[in-house]
């Protein structure tokens, strides 16, 4: 069993996807009798545009490290990393990918262009490469990761599935970060078409962009929406728990997901869910979602509107969901892979 370490950037415990997914790898690791060192860069080593002197910190922290220790390295890091710093690296780097930089929503055609052509270039330095969804994996292997150096492994979830309903009315669901990739604002703007229904809406995450997240209260109040749409921000696990229990439908806009975390945790909870036919939504979800287009507020709307009037509709996709959520791994599986991808490299010359 090969021990690591795991480059992360800034505060791990932050409640978005992409941490917790490296928080529960990180620990789930350590459980198993690996040795785990947690490294943790500053947290601008993930911004798009480094300033010098994060550069040169994080290349004199990863530089420091052995050569005989596969270092797992998050994504925004890898990504955003010039390609000569990378490959200056001694130590073994498991790349560990959620989707490319250059592909996330609000980047100028230059910053996108740059970001994708580095990631490129930097993906023939990686040892190995770890994905969280096969359409992810196919999304690197297009951009020239080699397939034999590529492994997807599923986020994990460790709650209680199938637990009963908690019965507050005809309550949607949305979890995500405040930002413009996540497409609460095609959310709102469908529920103001459906103001003749019986519906209030809880939208669950925290404040990514303030520009965002103050577009989206604005956008509340002037659709006249004030009371029955709330921005929640973030809460903690048991609130958030509940808030599944709660909720009758789950709803999410989303603009692109390479995995959905927050749809698995849906399916798990046996929900309803409405998105939208994107990355790798239509994988995560299965049959157990009504799909919309992206940035298409009227067919979300539609699809929304056909799970709040229909009973036989909702427990048709409930029933759905919650046979695709027993089948979602635990965080231990995750970690499994992971290790597995460890202990290959042992082997290697």
């Amino acid at each position: 069993m090969r021990d690591c370490a795991f480059a992360i950037p800034g505060d791990h415990r932050q409640k978005t996807g992409g941490f917790i997914y490296e928080r529960r790898l990180l620990e789930e690791l350590a459980k198993t009798g690996r040795q785990v060192r947690h490294i943790v860069l500053p947290a601008e080593a993930a911004a798009v545009d480094q300033s010098r002197t994060i550069r040169q910190q994080v290349d004199q922290i990863l530089q420091a490290r052995p050569a005989d220790e596969p270092l797992i390295l998050d994504g925004l890091v890898f990504g955003a990393m010039p390609t000569e710093a990378l490959a200056q690296l001694s130590c073994p780097v498991v790349a560990m990918l959620h989707h490319p930089m250059g592909l996330e929503h609000g980047l100028s055609p230059t910053q996108s262009r740059r970001l994708l052509a580095q990631e490129t270039a930097n993906l023939a330095k990686a040892a190995h490469i770890v994905v969280t969804s096969d359409h992810t994996r196919q999304t690197y292997i297009q951009l020239g990761a080699d397939p034999e150096r590529i492994t997807t492994a599923l986020p994990g979830y460790d709650g209680s599935r199938d637990l009963p309903r908690l019965d507050t009315g005809p309550r949607i669901l949305s979890v995500g970060l405040l930002a413009q990739r996540k497409g609460h604002d095609v959310l709102i703007r469908a529920l103001g078409q459906l103001k003749d229904l019986d519906w209030t809406a809880q939208i669950v995450g925290k404040t990514h962009d303030p520009s965002v997240a103050a577009e989206l209260a604005s956008l509340i109040d002037g659709l006249g929406l004030v009371g029955r749409i709330s921005l929640a921000g973030e809460l903690s696990d048991a609130a958030l728990s509940d808030a599944y229990r709660s909720a009758r439908i789950f709803a999410l806009a989303t603009r692109y997901e390479g995995y959905g975390m927050a749809l698995a945790e849906a399916l798990c909870h046996g929900l309803p869910i409405v998105t939208c036919a994107t990355g790798a939504v239509p994988d995560t979800v299965g049959d157990a979602a009504l799909l919309a287009p992206v940035d298409d507020a009227e067919a979300f709307a539609t699809q929304l509107r056909t799970l709040l009037t229909s009973r036989e509709a909702r427990h048709d996709l409930g029933l759905r969901s919650r046979q695709l959520g027993r089948t979602l791994p635990r965080w231990a599986d995750t970690a499994s892979v992971m290790g597995g991808v460890l202990d290959a490299l042992q082997s290697r010359p």
